[in-house]
């Protein structure tokens, strides 16, 4: 059996992931596409009472860095790697690429404690599991702000100050520079239609939808 893909999609709070995670859902599916739809922190029952947490109560930064693994290391055994295994393709709302944006640039983490637990939780070599593809939604933080800025109840992460949004950007940019073979940069500052077509042309490219 043909193991499945992994593909990631990630970006600031504001950048309009929710609204590009169903429409390549729906594309990938009306492909043939067997796909398992996920997120993080979260995606398993354990993952998804740690993210209560992690999204509304104050905390250290370790504990929240470790919390953040923790979530990670059991929806990789739990569903993930099953997943995979199945032949399945995993489409993951965030993974280790937001750690780092957020806890590592947000926040100032140390990021050879984040690449110690990153090794430890997602393995190395060939045991190695991380996204075969990451789209990054990048788009300028004052759209984001705007975008946030529509009523709803926002979590601890999107009330931060702009200048940890900021950080943020910055540091998925810089990532996305350092491995610019795995991601992806997609500019979500235009039409949907300008955006959804770009996607269409880059998994046809691939050759995978």
């Amino acid at each position: 059996m043909q193991r499945g893909r992994f593909i990631s999609v990630e970006g600031v709070d504001g950048a309009g992931k929710s609204t590009h995670l169903a429409w390549l859902a729906e594309h990938l599916t009306a492909a043939g596409v067997q796909l398992l739809q996920t997120r993080e922190p979260g995606g398993t029952p354990l993952g998804e009472a740690l993210r209560g947490l992690l999204l509304n109560e104050a905390m250290s930064l370790d504990t929240e860095t470790l919390l953040m693994f923790a979530a990670r290391s059991e929806h990789l055994q739990q569903v993930i790697r099953p997943a995979l295994a199945r032949g399945q393709w995993v489409l993951c709302d965030r993974f280790s690429d937001a750690t780092f944006a957020y806890q590592g640039g947000g926040r100032g983490l140390d990021l050879q404690r984040f690449a110690m637990l990153e090794n430890w939780v997602q393995g190395s070599g060939k045991e190695r599991i991380e996204p075969e593809l990451t789209l990054l939604f990048d788009v300028p933080l004052e759209v984001s702000q705007a975008r946030m800025a529509n009523g709803r109840v926002l979590d601890r992460f999107e009330r931060e100050a702009l200048d940890f949004h900021a950080r943020v950007r910055e540091a998925y940019l810089a990532r996305a520079a350092a491995a610019p073979q795995r991601i992806r940069v997609i500019n979500a500052n235009r039409p949907l239609d300008v955006i959804q077509s770009e996607l269409a042309e880059l998994f046809a490219g691939l050759g995978w939808a």
